[in-house]
């Protein structure tokens, strides 16, 4: 009996190593997003209160001064990290971060002041950068509510316009042709095509931007 006792007691407690175990693990894992690609060095960005990711590209640029580990982009003489230890000289390619800070009126229309491009992440090679590009700005179709459609007049000629709401929140009033207002007339819903942003350091924050008509 007595053994028994033993035996129960050192299950349980090897349950509860494994159980913790899990939970440390589980808990020290960093999403997957802020490490899909390691071919590249990267700076961290944040958003807060109103800024929420607006857009990325991708240059070439070539490599300056080497400073504490840090190098300088030329030509616009931008500092960031040397992670990978590149040369005065090299021609690398550098993806660049641009966000929004957006504000809303009492009447709903939204106010969106820019910042400067920033350097978040250097490559060895376009295909590198590009990789990363396509998973950061993301083109999908999805239906959104139609406001309405209106038109105007001046001097005898219409304008045609749709106003949608997007997922987001914000409305976008787009001019159309005359045959699309007519198809939009009677329509509670239609299909759009929006382009994604994803902020590089959380991914889960994006902005959602309308690119077009889907039908």
């Amino acid at each position: 009996m007595k053994r028994n006792r033993l035996w129960l007691f050192a299950a349980v407690v090897l349950i509860g190593i494994l159980v913790i175990w899990g939970i440390t693990k589980a808990v020290g894992s960093k999403p997957s997003v802020l490490s899909r690609s390691t071919a590249g060095s990267s700076a961290s960005i944040s958003g807060a209160g109103g800024e929420v990711p607006w857009d990325y590209q991708v240059q070439q640029a070539k490599v300056g001064d080497l400073i504490d580990g840090d190098m300088v982009l030329l030509p616009g003489n931008e500092r960031i990290s040397n992670d990978q230890n590149f040369a005065t000289g090299d021609q690398i390619y550098v993806l660049s971060y641009m966000q929004a800070t957006m504000r809303t009126d009492s009447q709903g229309k939204n106010d969106v002041t820019l910042s400067q491009w920033k350097p978040i992440k250097t490559f060895k090679t376009k295909e590198e950068a590009d990789k990363d590009l396509a998973e950061l700005k993301v083109e999908i179709k999805t239906d959104v509510k139609l406001i309405g459609v209106y038109k105007t007049e001046l001097d005898g000629k219409f304008r045609y316009f749709a106003v949608a709401d997007l997922p987001t929140g914000q409305k976008v009033k787009q001019p159309i042709p005359e045959e699309r207002y007519a198809s939009f007339k009677d329509k509670k819903e239609v299909t759009v095509v929006l382009e994604e942003v994803h902020d590089y350091s959380n991914y889960d924050q994006s902005m959602a931007k309308f690119r077009g008509w889907a039908e």
